[in-house]
């Protein structure tokens, strides 16, 4: 099957392993999977802390699920990588400790207070949704497959990240203070969740012509805006002057998007801001800590006596 074909067919049908794909189909599809994987491991790093930082044993147990999950589906979503036969999972999973792995703008910055938890659980999360729900429909079928299970667990994290966002703005003045301050600091980075605008975005248009992506980036920022707008402000939250957001008119929303800073964001997305080192050098300090491990296993599977297992970090 050559690119022409799979684009003829990407709308009707999903791909799978046994299909005859273009290598650039496998390998848009790779970047893209890895991309994700990457994200979900990274994600669940930066909230790790809070399993001993919240201030109650349920909040404890509800962050320790979470990150339990984050790590799962990034094993599921590598899983759905490596069958494009482009990367082993192993080696994806080295690229991103040696800081050659792509991942998300929110997960490259520090999160050090437990009421900056609601940014990352209950906004980045929810804009998240909204890209994951339309790649159930992804035309790679392990992806779309994977996304059942992913959406049905990231509308849990949502919850909780709004049942912790609820709790602070019910709290003291100072509570709902400090949730403003960091709502003001990570606004333009979830705004930025999403990527590049439609015009500076190198490969939207070939993985929407092959069915791979069914939104652009403009249009899932501004699915998210149309229905989180009215959420922080329900909350108490007032939405900051800058980046402007322009009100369409039935409830619908854009930013003006010269106001974000693009530098900072291609900076993050290259792996060059001083966070994201930190942030990355944390994960290769684990995935060193856990080598012996793995090659234990791999030492038990050339020797016949066991299997290796799928995760493990």
């Amino acid at each position: 099957m050559n690119v022409d074909e799979v684009k003829q067919n990407a709308g009707p049908r999903e791909f799978n392993p046994r299909d005859d794909l273009p290598e650039e189909y496998r390998k848009a599809a790779t970047r893209m999977l890895e991309f994700h994987a990457n994200s979900e491991i990274m994600g669940a790093y930066l909230e790790r802390p809070f399993i001993r930082k919240a201030p109650s044993l349920e909040r404890k147990m509800a962050f320790s699920a979470k990150v339990q999950d984050e790590i799962g589906h990034g094993q599921m979503l590598y899983r759905a990588a490596e069958a494009l036969g482009v990367k082993t999972r192993d080696e994806m999973l080295d690229d991103l400790a040696n800081g050659d792995g792509k991942f998300l703008n929110c997960f490259h910055y520090p999160m050090d207070s437990y009421v900056e938890t609601p940014m990352i659980a209950f906004f980045v999360d929810g804009a998240a949704m909204r890209r994951q729900a339309t790649l159930k429909k992804s035309s790679w079928e392990p992806y779309a497959h994977a996304m059942d299970k992913i959406c049905f667990e990231e509308g849990m994290h949502v919850k909780h990240g709004e049942s912790i966002l609820r709790e602070l703005m019910n709290g003291s003045r100072r509570e709902q203070e400090m949730v403003q301050d960091a709502f003001e600091t990570w606004w333009p980075r979830i705004l930025q969740f999403f990527g590049p605008t439609d015009d500076d975005s190198t490969h939207h248009d070939f993985m929407s012509e092959v069915g791979l992506k069914t939104c652009s980036n403009d249009q899932l920022r501004n699915s998210f805006l149309n229905g989180y707008m009215q959420k922080a402000e329900e909350y108490g939250l007032e939405i900051p002057e800058y980046p402007r957001i322009r009100e369409q008119g039935d409830g619908q929303y854009e930013v003006v998007e010269d106001d974000l800073d693009w530098e900072e964001f291609v900076t993050v997305s290259q792996n060059e801001y001083e966070g994201s080192i930190e942030q990355i050098g944390g994960r290769k300090q684990a995935r060193e800590a856990a080598s012996w491990v793995r090659d234990m296993f791999d030492e038990q599977t050339a020797a016949g006596a066991a299997p290796s297992p799928t995760a493990a970090d």
